[in-house]
């Protein structure tokens, strides 16, 4: 049964909506990206698999989603807003593995460590704007000093599986899909499949980190 609440931050209120685990041993707190909210299909199959794999699932959406804007702030608001709604994610006992999409992910990546986040989750990680490769961000990235695993779409024009430089963390490709994990029907790979793909290699990932 989930449930949600409203945490007040520097940056506005937050919202977390929570979706138990059963016999919860960690919790994956997911942040949204810039472009929508815990709508997201790869939040919504995350939030419906690992429940049943004692893996307590915690939506955030960040202030601004939540005071109805349409437009995301810049990354310094990001990273305030993620600082406040914070405490509210820790459970006694439970480690909390820091997830979140695109400008979500590098929200984690910056702020995991100095958290005291378990590990990084990084979903469509933006690695560079579309057709601007020079402009990279693997800074971010390869800064986490935590467990950290990028799961990325093979057709993501923000940063193809092949362009991530070679670092320690793990990197798992969904094939065909874009930005948000969408597939193609000429795709040999379903929309289905492909997101089973996804939650089945999360939930593998996750359960190494006990």
């Amino acid at each position: 049964m989930t449930k949600s609440e409203i945490v007040s931050t520097e940056a506005g209120d937050a919202r977390i909506t929570w979706h138990p685990g059963r016999k919860p041993w960690t919790v994956l707190a997911v942040g949204h990206g810039a472009g929508g909210g815990i709508e997201a299909r790869d939040l919504v199959a995350l939030a419906a698999a690992l429940p049943a794999h004692g893996v307590t699932v915690a939506l955030v959406e960040q202030p601004w989603r939540v005071a109805g804007k349409k437009l995301a702030p810049a990354p310094r608001t990001l990273d305030t807003g993620w600082r406040g709604l914070w405490p509210a994610l820790v459970r006694p006992g439970l480690p909390v593995i820091a997830g979140g999409r695109s400008a979500g992910a590098r929200v984690v990546c910056r702020t995991g460590a100095e958290l005291g986040a378990a590990a990084v989750l990084a979903l469509s990680f933006p690695l560079h704007p579309p057709g601007k490769p020079e402009k990279t961000r693997a800074d971010e990235l390869l800064g986490t000093a935590l467990p950290t695993l990028v799961v990325q779409g093979g057709n993501d024009p923000f940063g193809k599986p092949g362009e991530f430089p070679e670092g320690e963390y793990g990197l798992v490709e969904v094939p065909h899909a874009d930005h948000g994990f969408a597939v193609p029907k000429r795709a040999p790979l379903g929309q289905d499949e492909a997101l089973d793909l996804l939650t089945a290699e999360v939930t593998a990932w996750a359960a190494s980190l006990r």
